[in-house]
């Protein structure tokens, strides 16, 4: 997967493309980019700047990647945990 687009890049991109100087899909062209990369950096920056019910903000990606991340870490804890308890407890009930 390529590195993404800085995001001074991307900002000045939904600029250009507000300022309407050149349709959409010749500037996206000329940024080397595809047409559709620029209309989703233009939804996200209305999104960020306006709110949607629809699509989530920036912030709020940044903040369920990190959730995410953190419900896998404690689920793989939990299970640790879990085959930890049934251990012990063979071990406690067996007779010596």
């Amino acid at each position: 997967m390529p590195a993404p687009h800085p995001l001074e890049f991307r900002q000045r991109a939904v600029e250009l493309a507000r300022a309407g100087g050149k349709p959409v899909a010749v500037l996206a062209k000329d940024l080397g980019i595809s047409e559709s990369c620029l209309r989703n950096w233009m939804a996200q920056a209305d999104t960020d700047s306006n709110g949607s019910g629809v699509r989530l903000t920036s912030v709020e990606k940044k903040e369920l990647a990190e959730l995410r991340r953190r419900n896998r870490q404690l689920e793989l804890e939990n299970e640790i945990l879990k085959k930890a308890a049934a251990y012990f407890a063979r071990e406690n009930v067996l007779p010596k």
